[in-house]
């Protein structure tokens, strides 16, 4: 008996080591296989099942163990079995898969009664989003030929919950026009427009994975790159490329032009826009061309180089009055297609020697416009007549040369020159009395060369004349305000008159100031206060002071008349005393004066002068010394130039 029960420990503690969940029920009867389902993600604890066993009459205790492959998600609490999660290990469907399989053993008396399965299926949860499967996602490459609603690639995204997954082509992509989704849970991508290398060599779109069947709909996102290969289905085209119109890739050949001469021969021709060339239009192909003359090349005159396209001139040019011109047409082709070509022109122009520039036939043009309010006039120049501004030209034989091109320079809002040189006006946008001086520059378009002329345009008021030459020209201003005009002449007459009155007054005004001893002349008395005294005519000039009630004053004359001032002159020895104041005539009186006799050539001739001196009269005897001369070939004698002398003879009252 002890023995059995020794082994029924033994049993008891191998129970203890592996692991099992015991619990020590009892009343314990007959049990059954439990199946049952839990959600994914829940707790610590969650309910699973409950138990249904109960002991025999003669069993003292009922032992039940929890054991199979998932037994350690499960626990047992009294009658019922609970999930074992935590927090760092949770039930995930995605991971344990959708089934958790147990087994419940019974234990009566220590002896194993009966084993129950436990299946609990694990319910699915909406824990997962959509991912793209990377080998779906990658950088891919297209040609530019693939037809239009053609698949050109297919994207796989996988749900870890087992969702339906639906495709979308984000609208906002910036190349989501290329490219359609016809059937949303395919992943097909369609071609929605045809590609062009040329235009585009890149594209980029974003798909997106949505789950269709959830109420999450959770979706991801995947961006794409794709690249475009580029196809032989472009033409080549001659450059410069000018497009047809912006953002089409089709171009407008350019003319090839150049000028020669006479005297070339046997040279490369340069040309203009540029140097003869082309370009395969597939550039990412960039097959080689070869280039060819269809027509124009004067039986050889011009040979074209198959593979650069340079252009030589093998002999001469014609006399230009024969060939002015050559035109050429030209072709390239791609040299494993011929079918893909491209025709442009060549113009070779043979021009005369430039030896003269030209030239203007002068350098300032004079130009009218009346003020109008027509929207455009012709400019006029004298005599109302068309101005026209013109260039000639020696190297032709009329002086006129066919590729002038007039023009402004800087450009004017106001002013236009044609072709032949007429200037137009926008006549409505211009004042009266305005002046603009313009400048015209002719062209040779054929050598270059410039020359340039001024135009100087004045307009006239509504209903004046142009004037008709370049001397009345004053006339354009006769019609100006004539109160303005008199009042400017009345001005001008004013300070005239004034200076006039000034030089008057300032030069008689100089002449009473000048010194005496500067005045060699020899005056007639004909003051009241003044005897005349005779001198002889000497090499220093006479001299006579005028003395009054007022002061004295000396005068001299630089001539050697006997015109002057007020003044007497006598003879020494013949002076005669002055009259004494009876002898002075009464007022209303004559005054008889006595006879002088005539000078001789031994006279000394004195100055003598009357003034005033407290109411009596007073004479003064000025003595000139004057050395010996001759009037007339006659010698006089010679005068004493210094200071004068008061003569002793003479008598004052």
């Amino acid at each position: 008996m002890k023995m059995l029960r020794s082994c029924r420990l033994l049993l008891w503690q191998v129970a203890l080591r592996l692991s099992y969940n015991v619990v020590i029920a009892s009343l314990c009867r007959e049990g059954s296989d439990i199946f049952t389902s839990v959600r994914e993600n829940s707790p610590t604890g969650e309910f699973i099942s409950s138990i249904n066993i109960t002991a025999g009459p003669r069993a003292n205790t009922i032992r039940l163990c929890l054991s199979g492959r998932n037994a350690n998600w499960f626990y047992l609490e009294g009658r019922t079995i609970r999930l074992n999660s935590s927090v760092f290990r949770v039930l995930d469907r995605e991971v344990e898969g959708s089934v958790l399989i147990a087994e419940l053993i019974c234990y009566e008396n220590d002896i194993i009664q009966g084993n129950y399965r436990i299946l609990v299926e694990i319910l699915n949860e909406n824990d997962n989003k959509p991912n793209f499967l990377l080998e779906t996602i990658q950088p891919f490459t297209i040609s530019e030929l693939t037809a239009v609603n053609s698949v050109v690639f297919t994207v796989k995204a996988v749900d870890a919950d087992g969702d339906m997954i639906s495709y979308i082509i984000d609208p906002s992509s910036q190349d989501a026009e290329f490219f359609r989704i016809d059937l949303p849970n395919t992943g097909k991508v369609v071609l929605n427009k045809p590609l062009d290398y040329e235009t585009r060599t890149h594209l980029q779109l974003i798909m997106w994975a949505q789950e269709s069947n959830t109420v999450d709909k959770f979706n991801t996102s995947a961006v794409l790159n794709i690249n475009i290969e580029d196809g032989d289905d472009q033409y080549p085209h001659f450059l410069p490329c000018t497009p047809v119109s912006p953002g089409v890739p089709v171009c407008m050949n350019p003319t090839y032009t150049t000028n020669i001469t006479q005297k070339h021969q046997d040279v490369g021709l340069d040309f203009s826009p540029g140097p003869i060339t082309a370009e395969d239009g597939d550039k990412g192909i960039n097959a080689p061309l070869t280039y060819t003359i269809l027509s124009g090349d004067d039986q050889g005159r011009f040979t074209i180089n198959n593979t650069t396209g340079e252009i030589r001139l093998t002999r001469a040019a014609d006399d230009q009055r024969l060939t002015t011109n050559y035109m050429l047409t030209i072709m390239v082709c791609q040299v494993d297609d011929r079918l893909k070509y491209s025709v442009a022109s060549v113009l070779v122009r043979v021009l005369y020697e430039n030896a003269f520039p030209p030239a203007f036939n002068r350098t300032t043009y004079k130009g009218f416009i009346i003020q109008s309010s027509s929207p455009a006039s012709i400019v006029s120049t004298y005599g109302n007549q068309v101005l026209q501004v013109q260039v000639s030209d020696r190297d032709f034989p009329d002086g006129r040369n066919p590729n002038i091109h007039y023009l402004l320079h800087p450009p004017s809002e106001l002013y236009q020159v044609t072709k032949e040189g007429v200037l137009i006006a926008k006549t409505n946008q211009l004042r009266a009395f305005d002046r603009q001086i313009l400048q015209v520059i002719a062209r040779d378009e054929e050598s270059g060369e410039e020359v340039s002329a001024s135009v100087d345009i004045e307009v006239l008021q509504r209903g004046q004349a142009v004037p008709s030459g370049a001397f009345k020209e004053q006339q354009l201003f006769g019609d100006v305000d004539s109160t303005l005009a008199g009042g400017i002449a009345v001005l001008i007459l004013i300070v005239l008159l004034s200076a006039i009155l000034f030089l008057l007054l300032w030069t008689v005004h100089r002449r009473r100031v000048q010194n005496p001893e500067d005045r060699p002349a020899i005056a007639f008395g004909k003051h009241p206060n003044v005897r005349l005294l005779w001198f002889h005519m000497v090499s220093s000039p006479p001299v006579f002071v005028d003395e009054s009630s007022h002061g004295s004053r000396a005068f001299t004359r630089q001539s050697g008349s006997f015109h002057g001032r007020q003044g007497v002159y006598t003879r020494r020895p013949s002076l005669l005393p002055p009259p004494s104041s009876s002898q002075l005539s009464e007022p209303g009186e004559s005054r008889t004066r006595p006879p002088l006799p005539p000078p001789s050539s031994s006279s000394h001739l004195f100055t003598v002068a009357e003034k005033h001196e407290g109411g009596a009269h007073t004479w003064e005897d000025l003595r000139l010394p004057v050395e010996p001369a001759s009037i007339h070939g006659e010698d006089i004698p010679a005068v004493n130039t210094g200071m004068p002398q008061r003569d002793e003879n003479m008598k004052t009252d």
